[in-house]
């Protein structure tokens, strides 16, 4: 959000823009963090050309940036406890590709439960995506404090200063891409920023009232003020697909303030560009190489409207060490998001899936009871055939598949968020044998999606290339032109 308010500073073209722009610049809070990261092995690494990969981490911490409590009033405003809890979890992580061209910035959510590898958490070599900055960060003031270092403002830096490395090491090795800049923000933050514009506007697809989140909005557009922006962003009691709506939230919030920002008269007022400046001078962290001027003249498409918010999807829940995670297909998320930020080609589109009779073999492996069944009945239709639904004592989420139903084998893993599929001898010919493990839980779009993907999709037109569907509980893109309606 700096980014963008910066950009607009510019674009506003007022007396007062060089003043405020250099206030801002030498105002912020700057980081090392990015010095000496290790780039990934691979063309996701290589930098395309002046492009920018800036990474947004919002921090679920009630603590100010020398870690003492907020102020009681601002813990009421915020709805978060009493500033004991939340910790060090990023619990907002969103990757942004600027293109230097001007074109369609693309953003990616990360998706906080993502469970993925880490370098250097003494202990841990895969966590929760979200606990890499705190678990770091612990780690090194236990470290510093064992070395004799007693100071407590000093450990506080030091140890934020090793979870930011950790987060964005994690983020880079996840992603396989290079991390040019990246921002940090607080609830604090957030709460601050919301307020400094006086509301945003959002728009909701239902009603919603939550008393864990302190969300309690009608249906349709309003605005929010502070309080009610930071209850909007956090629910996720309630919500058809919890975090992975949540998320969506996230991005229909950033979209809206954006183009508050881009809107004609924002500017204008010198009071509020000053409230903003302290925003981000108080409670965003930067990395000390941006240089924001030289970034201006890139920046002023986030204020536009022109940018994509999409959410990484996952393959399925599952409990890992007592704790509910996301699993994820790693190298396939890497690839995704590589080729939509031009640094590997695309694959090339999947052939027709073949027309002829299937059937489908469910076993329900430890998931909930009925489950297999409603799984059967989903998949089932058109040419593809209900067979045998059973039960086994044990086993892991899987699709294998018999001679001449590779394919088709492929696309039902798609479906259910599983591994690729494989042959196996012990399959009928044309038969897909699809095992259930426990924690499995079905996308409530399964049947409507396995439709989509039986008929064969409609040939491109003058027009452009033939419309796509997204499949999975991550949802389609969140459009960041105007005002997007969310769950």
């Amino acid at each position: 959000m700096a980014v963008g308010v910066v950009s607009a500073l510019v674009l506003a073209g007022t007396g007062y823009a060089w003043t405020a722009l250099h206030s801002l610049t030498s105002g912020l809070t700057t980081s090392n963090a990015l010095a000496g990261l290790v780039d990934p092995a691979g063309a996701g690494a290589a930098r395309l050309g002046s492009d920018v990969n800036i990474l947004l981490m919002g921090l679920d911490t009630r603590l100010d940036q020398n870690g003492d409590p907020l102020p009681a009033a601002v813990l009421d405003q915020l709805h978060a406890g009493d500033g004991s809890e939340g910790g060090y979890n990023t619990n907002t992580l969103i990757l942004m590709h600027v293109p230097a061209n001007g074109g369609m910035v693309t953003a990616f959510s990360i998706p906080r439960d993502d469970y993925v590898a880490v370098r250097d958490i003494p202990g841990n070599d895969h966590v929760k995506i979200k606990e890499a900055y705190g678990l770091k960060k612990a780690a090194t003031e236990d470290a510093l404090v064992k070395a004799g270092t007693t100071d407590r403002h000093q450990l506080e830096a030091l140890g934020r200063e090793a979870g930011r490395k950790e987060a964005l090491q994690t983020v880079q090795d996840f992603l396989g891409v290079h991390i040019d800049h990246f921002a940090e923000v607080s609830l604090a933050g957030f709460y601050d920023l919301a307020t400094a514009l006086n509301g945003v506007q959002v728009c909701l697809n239902q009603a919603v009232n939550d008393p864990y989140s302190g969300a309690d909005f009608p249906a349709g557009v309003q605005t929010l003020n502070g309080a009610q922006s930071l209850a909007f962003v956090r629910q996720r009691h309630g919500l058809d697909n919890g975090d992975l709506d949540r998320t969506h939230r996230q991005q229909a919030f950033l979209a809206s303030v954006t183009h508050k920002l881009g809107s004609a008269g924002t500017f204008t007022n010198v009071g509020q560009l000053q409230a903003l400046i302290d925003v981000a001078a108080r409670d965003v962290v930067v990395d000390s190489g941006w240089d924001i001027g030289a970034f201006i003249p890139r920046a002023s498409n986030l204020t536009g409207g022109n940018v994509q918010f999409n959410t990484l999807p996952i393959l399925r829940f599952d409990t890992i060490d007592g704790q509910s995670v996301n699993v994820v297909d790693q190298p396939a998320l890497a690839e995704q998001v590589q080729v939509a930020f031009g640094l590997r080609p695309a694959p090339a589109p999947p052939a027709p899936l073949p027309t002829g009779p299937l059937t489908i073999d469910v076993v329900n492996a430890g998931a909930a009871a009925g489950v297999a069944s409603n799984v059967a009945k989903a998949l089932s239709g058109g040419t593809w055939s209900r067979g045998t639904v059973s039960n086994t004592s044990s086993g892991d989420t899987a699709v294998s598949y018999g001679p001449g139903a590779k394919a088709q084998a492929d696309a039902i893993a798609g479906l259910i968020q599983a591994p690729r599929s494989s042959a196996d001898g012990t399959v009928a010919p044309d038969t897909v044998r699809v095992v259930l493990g426990a924690g499995f839980t079905a996308s409530p779009t399964l049947q409507s999606d396995a439709a989509t993907l039986r008929t064969p999709p409609p040939a491109a037109t003058s027009g452009g290339a033939a419309p796509t569907t997204t499949v999975g509980p991550q949802g389609n893109p969140v459009d960041g032109g105007g005002i997007p309606c969310v769950n």
